[in-house]
């Protein structure tokens, strides 16, 4: 199963994600839900650098994203990170809703 945890902060701000975990919904190389999910992910990664000109730190590798999101001294470029990382949670549900029994998603808050 692939577990996504999503952390905010008090002002519903995305701190941090992390997604791990195998969906083995079908052999290696022919898995949808986890071709599907990783290419969300690492898209909006991808799309945070090419869009928002910020890298953001990860840790990636097989089965495993983290990221650490900074705090942008910038409002324009924060909303943008903040608003690439919302749409990766709208397709990372979307994905859940159709695939619930290998995808899980969590939200944790830092109150």
């Amino acid at each position: 199963m692939i577990t996504v945890t999503i952390v905010r902060n008090a002002d519903k701000r995305i701190t941090s994600f992390k997604i791990k975990g195998h969906a083995k919904y079908a052999k290696l190389g022919k898995d949808i839900v986890c071709a599907g999910v990783s290419a969300v992910s690492v898209g909006t990664v991808n799309s945070i650098e090419a869009l928002a000109n910020v890298k953001l730190p990860y840790a990636m590798d097989n089965g495993w994203l983290s990221s650490d999101i900074p705090v942008l001294a910038d409002q324009e470029t924060a909303l943008k990170v903040q608003l690439l990382l919302e749409s990766m949670i709208v397709m990372l549900n979307t994905i859940a809703e159709s695939y619930g029994k290998y995808v899980v998603i969590k939200q944790q808050s830092l109150e």
